[in-house]
């Protein structure tokens, strides 16, 4: 649960920051496939990056305490089933998830199957689809159009905007980035990377009309054909919006050579991403690690455990506590026989009961070589006295059997878990 949300926090904090830089430094460029391109790489960074995880160093991964599970003590009473906010959360989340990718397939199921019945023909390359309900639109290889006519100059000018958009692919960039939206519906940026990315495809079409025609011809033309329906959501279609804009856009002086140089800025603001939400840093003042335990042989021929740090043998301390050993200790008839010392010793004090206070106390505590518990710490509490029972409980425990390293009794770090939960 807490992976879907830290991956939905990571990917929206990457969304806005990227978005944000876009805006911001490179919109107003002319460099629209730059753009383009910048927008696409920005998308694929905002899917993958809360995914990835390295490390900064070539030790192993970060080692943390033994964690056992959560055991839930309270009333055996009728049980009252309660949902976490997260929990709540992501329900809400699943909900929206599921109409946005409902909406997703709906919205790319409907153009091809309503271009089986309608009819289509090929001129000088491209591929039309023509009925009277289109507006002049481009979906994948076919340039849809509510009528067909070689002659008409307006026209011309439609079908060469079209076809670059089905040169340039700009269905795949429509595909993808319906599909990033039905993951981030909940952000509002995502409507507005959206956005960004139509008004560049369309750019990237006007520029190209512009020169084989006039720009003064071409943004008449733009005015007369307001459309009213902006067409499918994975469809460019002629004059889907903006029509202003892309008027100021065509007019506007081209953007110098130098100014290519804001897009260098990107390298960093993505490598900051990754190196936020994909590294993870790993301390070297940690208790000695499995792999730093060695075997060392004396010269009576005798053998004993020695830490290697940094390529040097340095001694163990007799008080060394291990994170992580090969043979984690055990209580007492297992982990079935530690639930029913907890639940035969737990008792829920009155205070919290008459409060009504519930929560999860983490006790923290190390396994002697004997086996014996001591340093018994709570990590983290709630207070009105159900802090001090699980003291109380982990602290009269039993004897567990000790935790072992290369066939040696080590000392071992626990963390136990406790739910205190009333009906």
């Amino acid at each position: 649960m807490n992976n879907v949300l830290n991956y939905l926090l990571e990917g929206s904090i990457c969304l806005v920051g990227g978005w944000v830089f876009y805006k911001v430094v490179l919109e107003k460029l002319t460099f629209f496939d730059w753009n383009r391109v910048t927008l696409l790489v920005l998308m694929l960074l905002v899917l993958f990056v809360p995914l990835l995880s390295f490390e900064m160093t070539q030790a192993a991964a970060p080692l943390a305490e033994y964690t056992l599970p959560t055991f839930d003590f309270g009333s055996t009473t009728e049980q009252v089933e309660t949902y976490s906010w997260q929990e709540m959360i992501l329900v809400i989340y699943a909900i929206g998830l599921v109409f946005s990718l409902g909406k997703f397939c709906l919205g790319l199921a409907k153009p091809i199957f309503q271009l089986q019945l309608v009819e289509k023909r090929n001129y000088q390359g491209m591929k039309l689809a023509i009925h009277p309900s289109f507006e002049p639109a481009s979906f994948f290889n076919y340039i849809l159009l509510p009528k067909f006519d070689p002659e008409d100059p307006d026209q011309k000018q439609i079908l060469l905007h079209e076809s670059i958009h089905v040169a340039k692919k700009h269905t795949w960039d429509l595909i993808l980035i319906q599909f990033t939206k039905a993951i981030f519906w909940f952000n509002p940026f995502i409507y507005a990377l959206e956005k960004s990315l139509r008004e560049v495809h369309e750019f990237q079409a006007d520029q190209g009309v512009t020169k084989s025609f006039s720009q003064f011809d071409y943004s008449r033309l733009l005015v007369r054909l307001l459309a009213k329906d902006q067409g499918w959501q994975f469809m460019n279609s002629f004059n889907q919006f903006q029509t202003k804009k892309r008027i100021v856009m065509m007019n506007k002086t081209k953007s110098t050579e130098l100014q290519k140089s804001r897009f260098l800025l990107v390298l960093p603001l993505f490598s900051l991403m990754v190196f936020v939400f994909a590294c993870e840093q790993n301390l070297s003042d940690e208790p000695l690690k499995p792999e730093q335990i060695v075997d060392v042989i004396n010269e009576d021929g005798s053998t004993e455990l020695k830490g290697m740090v940094n390529g040097k043998v340095v001694d163990i301390a007799a008080d060394e506590i291990f994170d992580v050993v090969e043979t984690q200790p055990q209580p007492p008839g297992g982990m079935s026989g530690w639930n029913n010392y907890l639940s035969a010793n737990l008792k829920y004090p009155d205070a919290a009961r008459a409060e009504g206070v519930e929560g999860t106390v983490i006790v923290v505590f190390v396994i002697n070589t004997d086996g014996s518990v001591q340093d018994v710490e709570i990590l983290r509490g709630v207070g009105s006295g159900l802090d001090e029972e699980a003291l109380r409980v982990v602290q009269n425990s039993p004897e567990w059997k000790a935790g072992e390293q290369r066939g040696r009794k080590v000392r071992t770090r626990m963390r136990l878990p406790i739910r205190f939960k009333l009906s």
